[in-house]
């Protein structure tokens, strides 16, 4: 059994280091390299002219870090079928799940230490001692640990082992993993949820029900309904308007909002293919090129709505207006020819 559950792992790694090279490539390192330099830049500054009312830092300070608590999962590599072929392994399972569970506590203990490491000179500059700091860290990594032993808890129930709650952990995990690459590039064995939002239907019905406009209509819910789709691209403006509200360098600003315009459309696009396993769409008495139009026609509307959001707040909050106009420029490239281009090699790809 645990062979097999390590042969999980090592196919799940295998896999995320494969989509690791389309998110880490050159060009994204160096944008990362070159953002990250601007941060270290800009703490520097910062500690440097600390405002003379303090207590508000060291409030923020005290309590953010409990954010990172409930952050990190416990990896299992359990699925649907071990609920019956593993059901005699179940004693050699809890073992197993232990051994997880502790490994899982030890290496997001960590990872949450050395976040927190790097707002130890912001409280050094603040006035706190070192030794209260190693306090805290320590008290922190202990609060881990017992958040982590009640995630443990959730594998079991009354009679044992409850198997279908952590078949769903893992799902959820392997998702939120794949989630991420899918930002990037096209990631196989994503699962989307689907949530009717009837507060959205107003929206629907700004689409003509004409048949020119069919598959305008279907790709326009199926934005609205995908429970992935639409919350990511939530995230992504509101990372937008932070990022306009929160960082003053125009040029940081706007090279930023640019990168997650690019990853909205290419999201974007993926809904080319939401309705192939409907086999009755291809009876539909339409061109293939009212489907295309159609996706395009969607994914331009959902970027002009982020346009007005950001070109607004760029021209309230920016100086330089020439750069919130380049920013305009690039998303309305990204929607009219970058789109375009996209969709006709996944036309080409389309069996």
């Amino acid at each position: 059994m645990i062979e097999v559950l390590q042969k999980r792992k090592a196919i799940f790694r295998n896999q995320c280091l494969k989509y690791s090279r389309y998110v880490f490539n050159d060009h994204f390192v160096l944008f990362l390299l070159i953002f990250l330099g601007f941060l270290a830049v800009q703490y520097s500054q910062f500690l440097r002219s600390l405002p003379e009312d303090k207590n508000l830092l060291l409030v923020i300070l005290a309590l953010a870090p409990f954010l990172l608590l409930p952050v990190g999962s416990i990896a299992t590599y359990v699925e649907k079928p071990d609920m019956i072929f593993l059901l005699v392994k179940e004693e050699e399972l809890k073992g197993y799940l232990k051994q997880q569970t502790l490994r899982a506590t030890i290496f997001w203990g960590i990872v949450q230490t050395l976040v927190l490491v790097l707002f130890v000179p912001l409280a050094l500059a603040l006035g706190l001692s070192l030794t209260i700091v190693v306090v805290y860290l320590t008290l922190l990594f202990l609060l881990k640990v017992l958040v982590f032993q009640g995630k443990g808890k959730r594998f079991y129930n009354q009679a044992g082992l409850d198997w279908k709650r952590i078949v769903e952990l893992e799902n959820l995990r392997k998702q939120s993993i794949l989630r991420f690459f899918a930002l990037f590039t096209t990631v196989k064995g994503m699962t989307n949820s689907v949530k009717r939002r009837a507060y959205l239907d107003k929206l629907t019905k700004m689409v003509p029900k004409v048949s020119g406009k069919t598959w305008n209509n279907l790709y326009l819910r199926s934005y609205l309904r995908n429970g992935d789709l639409f919350s990511m691209s939530l995230r992504l403006l509101g990372l937008s308007i932070a990022v306009f509200l929160f960082i003053p360098q125009t040029l940081v600003a706007v090279a930023v909002a640019g990168l997650l315009n690019y990853l909205l459309v290419f999201q974007l696009l993926g809904l080319y293919k939401a309705f192939d396993y409907q086999y009755l769409t291809r009876l539909f008495p339409l061109e293939m090129r009212a489907k295309t139009r159609g996706l395009l026609q969607t994914v331009q509307s959902v970027t002009l709505f982020v346009v007005l959001v950001e070109g607004g707040l760029g021209l309230v909050v920016f100086e330089d207006k020439l750069l919130v106009l380049g920013l305009l420029a690039f998303t309305a490239f990204l929607a009219y020819v970058y789109a375009p281009f996209k969709v006709r090699r996944l036309v080409d790809e389309t069996p």
